[in-house]
């Protein structure tokens, strides 16, 4: 996220900023928003008891959730695997969703990051997806899944340029004195495209689970005019773009040169993208990852908007910007590596550079086919893994505690685990497999939980204690592969 994250040892004393006080035992308490969460680093000691707050402080509460964790629970052997899925698959639902019915009688659900109060469309998005696939088993969390849908398309209706929001108007928001169109209501206005794709996601997912076409209204209707509208601004066929941003700042990636515009780019049909899902600004502002999830998300507005509200030349729309983003993608998306073979680039520009590289933040390069944007078994793709999971790309580091990759938002040496999830959700191979969820395992500091990163040489040296998404990932993961018959390669790792 784009508040500048701590490096901090567990052992410390953490951040105020992050809502951390220091209980007597030297375990770490998360206090917020009415609950307590402990996180007591004593399970080197075989300690496994419940990290999750306690009942009565959780936010929201799901039935269907409860027994999933209880049917997983029995089958995983091994006993830290099974506390960590326990803490981590319902943090989203037990620490950040504020749930409550709006002045129009609708479910309204606002969703935090975790330590930062505020709802970002990505984020929200990817920490509720994984209950999605229990909401028919229970109707408390349909409906909350329903108030997130229809929350991010307030969102969007609010600023489609917008990555995160406020409960409401805050004059004195922490960001209202960066140089762009802030309202009250934004919490930051850094313009990136998995922004809208996040929320399009999202709710064609629930409605494939659910059948239900209750989200689809006029405030839909409104959002979708307001993506695809963007989505065509962004590729600056017309020149300059109307979004410009700028902050003051000693980071060069939390602000854009140019005047606010950013790099130059050469319209050549691919959508801008001022800045990643890192929230940090693009060096070149085609991105890739990001276009290739723009190009799904276009066609998947489109069969709900022809299947459910019959706006058949909006869907029309949709699908022929959506090809058009596709052949620019495999006109001007690729480079020849001379290691590798022919491989995606991170980011282009239409003039013909390419920045080569990847960053742990979804939408990457490696989590592709699992946003289900490119075929896991495309050959680009695969030749393009072994680039990002290797020494070429800068942003892979590996050390005595783990490997994978990181990026510029936390700096040299800080692995993401969100990359090695992605790294395992998009592997063909067991082994593999198995090595990373031992990594996951090896490198949460004795808290039972994910870290937004950890140093490569020693975990315990890690940033964002509280990080609902990757929490949630987590979990995500390991139910997935639950589902899939893997449970004896889980219960057989050391």
């Amino acid at each position: 996220m784009s508040l500048n994250s701590k490096k901090i040892c567990f052992s410390l004393v953490l951040a105020a900023a992050a809502g951390m006080v220091q209980a007597a035992n030297g375990s770490c308490l998360l206090a917020d928003a009415g609950f307590v969460a402990v996180q007591d680093n004593t399970a080197s000691a075989g300690n496994y008891s419940s990290n999750r707050p306690k009942e009565k402080q959780r936010l929201f509460r799901s039935t269907a959730v409860e027994k999933e964790i209880a049917r997983v629970q029995k089958l995983l052997k091994n006993r830290k695997l099974s506390w960590m899925f326990a803490n981590c698959f319902p943090n989203t639902l037990d620490t950040t969703v504020h749930f409550r019915k709006g002045s129009d009688g609708k479910p309204d659900t606002f969703v935090y990051t975790g330590d930062i109060h505020a709802m970002w469309l990505r984020d929200s998005g990817a920490q509720v997806w994984p209950y999605v696939q229990l909401a028919n088993n229970d109707p408390k969390l349909k409906e909350m899944l329903a108030g997130v849908i229809l929350r991010q398309f307030k969102c969007i209706n609010i600023d489609p340029y917008a990555n995160a929001y406020n409960d409401g108007a805050l004059p004195d928001g922490h960001w209202m004195s960066d140089l762009t169109d802030m309202k009250p209501e934004l919490h930051e206005r850094k313009w990136e495209i998995d922004s809208l794709c996040y929320p399009l996601r999202l709710a064609y997912h629930y409605w494939q689970v659910t059948g239900d076409t209750s989200v689809f209204g006029a405030e839909w209707l409104e959002a979708i005019r307001n993506i695809y509208t963007t989505f065509c601004q962004q590729q600056r066929k017309e020149g300059v773009s109307p979004y410009k941003f700028q902050r003051k700042t000693e980071r060069a990636l939390d602000t854009l040169n140019n005047d606010g515009l950013g790099a130059p780019v050469r319209p050549v049909g691919l959508i801008v993208s001022c800045f990643r899902p890192s929230d940090d600004a693009t060096t070149l502002q085609f991105l890739v990852p990001s276009n290739f999830f723009a190009v799904t998300s276009l066609r998947k507005a489109a069969e709900i908007l022809e299947t459910v509200n019959r706006e058949t030349a909006l869907a029309a729309d949709c699908r022929a910007l959506a090809d058009e983003v596709e052949m620019a993608l495999k006109r001007y998306a690729t480079y020849n590596h001379p290691e590798f073979g022919t491989i995606y680039a991170f980011e282009v520009d239409g003039f013909g550079n390419h920045l080569l590289m990847d960053d742990a933040n979804v939408p990457s390069l490696l989590a592709m086919p699992y946003l289900g944007d490119v075929d896991v078994n495309d050959p680009i793709y695969q030749n393009t893994r072994c680039f990002v999971w290797s020494d070429s790309n800068p942003y892979f580091f590996s050390g005595k505690a783990g490997e994978g990759i990181g990026g510029p938002h936390i700096g040299y040496d800080m692995v993401w685990p969100m990359s090695i999830m992605m790294k395992a959700f998009t592997s063909r191979d067991d082994a593999e497999i198995k090595t990373c969820i031992k990594m996951l395992m090896d490198t949460d500091a004795g808290t039972g939980f994910m870290h937004e990163s950890f140093h490569k040489d020693d975990a315990t040296n890690f940033t964002r204690p509280w990080f609902a998404w990757q929490n949630t990932l987590f979990g995500e993961l390991i139910l997935k592969l639950v589902n899939e018959g893997k449970v004896d390669l889980l219960n057989n790792i050391d």
